[in-house]
């Protein structure tokens, strides 16, 4: 990690702490057979792929699990697919605001309008726009309609802000998400399962 001017972060699993086991559980539940394979971190059903490069609404996202349920309310299968979201500890918040006066540092996150809005509920509307502002740029992929580990990604986040790929560290908690960055020449971390993101900068935060 030589010659980094920019920094580019995942969300779920790098800054916010997350649990897919929570979701797979809930859905499992609600009578979904092979939870596990219909949605956890290494493969999912197609639904999740078109709901988070925006290609449905939250509506019509809903409305598709549901085919997959025993009947679930809407409001089960909402509840199910934000039982992974948990916390942003402090810390990462104070890492963040340590680089940034070093770096420029982005966000890069497959997810969804759903997750965003649960999201900002956690975190309430005031520290969420701080955290939100705390980057350079922030990138969805419901937003941008791409998600990791397509290159069309991560070549939005270069060309928008003219960053040369050498110079960019990417971290991420998915391999295939580095694999993809890789291919771009981007310099990258892939942090494991039990690493703390802030021990990636020793000295930054106290």
């Amino acid at each position: 990690m030589k010659n980094i001017k920019s920094i580019i972060f995942d969300l779920g699993g790098v800054l916010l702490n997350i649990s897919y086991q929570n979701t797979i559980d809930k859905f499992k539940k609600l009578g979904i057979d092979n939870s596990s394979s219909f949605y956890s971190k290494k493969e999912q059903n197609n639904i999740f792929n078109h709901f988070e490069c925006g290609e449905i609404t939250g509506e019509k996202f809903v409305r598709e699990i549901q085919k997959h349920c025993n009947n679930s309310a809407p409001k089960q299968i909402l509840s199910a697919w934000n039982a992974m979201l948990l916390d942003l500890p402090k810390n990462r918040i104070n890492l963040l605001n340590s680089l940034k006066e070093k770096y420029q540092i982005f966000l890069l996150s497959n997810t969804n309008e759903i997750h965003i809005n649960k999201f900002q509920n956690i975190m309430g509307e005031k520290e969420y726009h701080k955290f939100y502002n705390l980057f350079n740029k922030v990138y969805y992929s419901h937003e941008i309609g791409f998600r990791k580990p397509n290159v069309e990604s991560f070549h939005l986040v270069l060309d928008k802000n003219n960053l040369k790929a050498k110079e960019v560290l990417f971290i991420d908690d998915s391999p295939q998400h580095i694999e993809g960055a890789k291919k771009l020449g981007i310099q990258t971390y892939h942090l494991q399962g039990n690493e703390e993101v802030t021990t990636i900068f020793p000295g930054i935060v106290q």
